[in-house]
């Protein structure tokens, strides 16, 4: 059973290099890159980027670089086309992962923890196309979005009735958002699956939920604040 990593992450961001910002003297992405070696699991590591940094402090820990071309290192560059590229480039070398373990390099709240637990939830259950972690979070509701109308007014984002909604967070259906952390996919011959719940239809058609406290994708400097907190509240460090 070949259970691969890939880490992910470029160099061209809104906020310049944040992949390897320090975050507690260490660059922020060796906290995915050290919790994916930490794992009982996962037996191969692979980087897929354009930028020579990232490349760099990932092979620290031991993984295998896949050079990114620039057209997939933009801003509109999808991360489905990423993964393609990534596990066309392992076949090359022979190698035909079972399951690939997505890690985002720019999120550390992630424990090796996690990554196992996910991994053997999926080893369990054949069906099961992706296990990925979630957030809880009555608060932002889709039920409570709001749009803007033609004369600028805000109006319901869905097209209910008025009172077809209740007021209380706790009496909405329970929502739930994807963390951008980490993914457990299964493949079939190396492959992703090609029909599944949007955006992420690359997950497959029977996504298992793994609920964590608390997921931070770094985009803003305040980010690492509330990762730096993360991580001294779970005792991680590196």
């Amino acid at each position: 059973m070949k259970i691969t990593a890939l880490l992910t992450g470029r160099g061209n961001n809104t906020l310049k290099d944040k992949n390897v910002l320090p975050l507690n003297g260490h660059p922020l992405l060796h906290y995915p890159a050290n919790a994916a070696k930490k794992s009982k699991l996962i037996t191969e590591f692979y980087v897929s980027s354009e930028c020579e940094a990232i490349l760099s402090e990932a092979s620290k820990f031991g993984y295998k670089n896949i050079i990114r071309p620039n057209e997939l290192a933009t801003e509109t560059a999808l991360h489905h086309d990423v993964l393609i590229h990534a596990l066309q480039e392992m076949k090359k070398n022979e190698h035909i992962p079972d399951f690939l373990i997505v890690l985002m390099a720019n999120s550390p709240t992630i424990k090796s923890e996690w990554l196992d637990d996910c991994i053997n939830l999926i080893l369990k259950e054949d069906l099961l196309t992706s296990v990925v972690p979630v957030v809880m979070d009555q608060d932002k509701h889709p039920y409570r979005a709001k749009t803007l109308s033609k004369d600028g007014s805000l109006v319901s984002f869905f097209d209910f009735a008025s009172n077809e909604i209740p007021t209380n967070r706790q009496e909405l259906p329970e929502c739930y958002f994807l963390c951008h952390n980490f993914w457990v996919i299964r493949l079939t011959n190396g492959h992703l699956p090609e029909v599944g719940e949007s955006p992420w239809a690359f997950l497959g058609h029977k996504v298992m939920p793994y609920i964590v406290d608390e997921s931070v994708d770094i985009h803003e400097l305040f980010d690492l604040e509330r990762s730096a907190k993360w991580l001294y509240e779970n005792n991680i460090s590196l």
